[in-house]
C-alpha cells in the first residue's frame, strides 16, 4: 500500500504541479521517437494466420520507413527508433529511452485485431486517457506484454494490466500534453483517410502504458486490422507499408510546422505586458495569491476561450509546462472570490496558489507573510 501511494504521488501529483524530471524545451520539434510495437518473443497479433508475418514485422517495417521519410524531408530533425530489428523490448524500456533521449514527440506503431469479427477494418490513433468499458480490450491487449517480462510486479510497482485499479495511475500522467497529443492524432487520422483512402475510426483515448509514461506528446497508431484479410493484404504489401509510413511522416511535418508557427507568433497580450511592467513592483511586495486555472504542455493564447472569460490571466512557463494563472491578490479572501468565479466559468479544477518574488510558496507561508 505504501509503495502504491508513492507511485500515485510520483505519477499523478508531481507532474500536475509541474514537478517532472523532463528537460526544459522550446516549442521546436527537433527530436522524434518512433516506436515499432512488440518484437522478438512478443509477435503482437497474428492476423488471419494466412501468413508467417505478424504485427511485430509490419510495425517494424512501417517504423523504419517512417524514420527514413522524416529524415529525408526534415534534415533538422533527429529520429530515434526504439528498435530497428526483431528484438523483444520491455514496455518501460521504450518510454525510458524516449525520456532519456529528451524527445519532443513519441509515435508508437501497431496493427489492430478483433476476435470473431473479420469485417472490422480501418485506422485508429490513440492518446492517453480514461478507458471505457466497450473499448478497454485495446488497453488490455497492448499492455499485456508486461506479463511476458521477468519480475514485472517489481519493475512496474505492482501494476497489473489485468486489474482495472492499475489504470488509475495512468489516466492523468499525460494530462499536460493531452492537447498536443490529440492534435497530432487527428492530423494522422485525417491523412490516413484523405491521402491513403483508409477508413477513419477516429481518435480515441485509452490508458496505454507505452504512451502514458512519456514526458512529451505521445500517440499510438493502429494501422489497420490484420484480422481483416483485405486490410492484412494491404499492410503486408510493400506499397501499403510505404503509403502508411509516408502518411505518418507527412502528418509529423504538419504538426511540427503548426507547433513551431505558434511559437513564432508568440503570445504577446496585454496581460503579459502588464506582468513585465509590474515586475519591479512584485519584487518588493509581500506574497501574492493567484487562481491556478490549469497546467498544460501546450502554450495557448489567453485572449481566446476558455481564458477570455476571465480578466488578468497570465502564463508562467516552468520546464516543459505552462501554468495558467488568474489575478494577483494580496489577501486570500479576495482570491477565494476569484476562485469561485473561475469555477463557475468552466475551470472546475482550479485552486489557489501563492508566490513571493516569482517563487511559488505554500499558502500557509503566504498568509504568515501578509499578516
Amino acid at each position: 500500500m505504501q509503495r502504491l501511494t508513492w507511485f500515485l504521488i510520483v505519477t499523478l501529483v508531481l507532474p500536475y504541479f509541474g514537478f517532472t524530471n523532463s528537460p526544459a524545451t522550446s516549442d521546436h520539434v527537433r527530436k522524434v521517437i518512433i516506436d515499432a510495437g512488440h518484437g522478438g518473443k512478443d509477435p503482437g497479433n497474428l492476423g488471419t494466420r494466412r501468413y508467417k508475418t505478424y504485427e511485430k514485422d509490419i510495425a517494424l517495417s512501417v517504423a523504419l520507413e517512417t524514420a527514413k521519410e522524416i529524415e529525408k524531408e526534415f534534415p533538422d530533425v533527429e529520429v530515434i527508433l526504439t528498435r530497428d530489428s526483431d528484438r523483444f523490448l520491455e514496455l518501460y524500456e521504450r518510454t525510458a529511452l524516449a525520456n532519456r533521449e529528451k524527445g519532443d514527440l513519441f509515435i508508437s506503431i501497431h496493427c489492430d485485431a478483433v476476435d470473431n469479427n473479420s469485417a472490422a477494418y480501418g485506422t485508429t490513433t490513440y492518446v492517453m486517457g480514461k478507458n471505457h468499458d466497450d473499448e478497454n480490450q485495446v488497453a488490455l491487449r497492448e499492455n499485456s506484454v508486461i506479463l511476458l517480462e521477468d519480475n514485472y510486479k517489481e519493475k512496474y510497482e505492482g501494476y497489473d494490466p489485468r486489474k482495472p485499479e492499475s489504470y488509475i495511475a495512468l489516466t492523468l500522467y499525460q494530462y499536460a500534453f493531452q492537447n498536443q497529443s490529440i492534435e497530432l492524432a487527428q492530423i494522422i487520422q485525417n491523412s490516413f483517410k484523405n491521402d491513403v483512402g483508409r477508413r477513419d475510426r477516429g481518435v480515441k483515448q485509452q490508458p496505454l502504458y507505452v504512451t502514458s509514461r512519456c514526458s512529451m506528446p505521445s500517440v499510438l497508431v493502429e494501422l489497420g486490422f490484420l484480422t481483416n484479410s483485405k486490410e492484412e493484404d494491404f499492410l503486408l504489401s510493400l506499397l501499403g507499408q510505404k503509403k502508411m509510413a509516408k502518411s505518418i511522416a507527412t502528418s509529423f511535418g504538419l504538426y511540427k510546422s503548426r507547433r513551431e508557427l505558434n511559437s513564432l507568433e508568440g503570445n504577446t497580450t496585454l496581460d503579459t505586458k502588464r506582468i513585465k511592467e509590474n515586475k519591479s513592483k512584485k519584487q518588493n511586495s509581500k506574497a501574492i495569491f493567484c487562481v491556478q486555472l490549469s497546467v498544460s504542455g501546450l502554450k495557448k493564447p489567453v485572449n481566446e476561450k476558455p481564458f477570455s472569460a476571465l480578466r488578468n490571466v497570465s502564463v508562467k512557463k516552468e520546464g516543459r509546462l505552462y501554468r495558467y494563472l488568474q489575478g494577483e491578490y494580496n489577501a486570500k479572501p479576495k482570491c477565494d472570490s476569484a476562485l469561485t468565479f473561475a469555477k463557475k466559468n468552466g475551470f472546475t479544477d482550479a485552486f489557489i496558489v501563492a508566490y513571493k518574488n516569482d517563487k511559488k510558496i505554500s499558502l500557509e507561508e503566504a498568509k504568515r507573510l501578509n499578516q
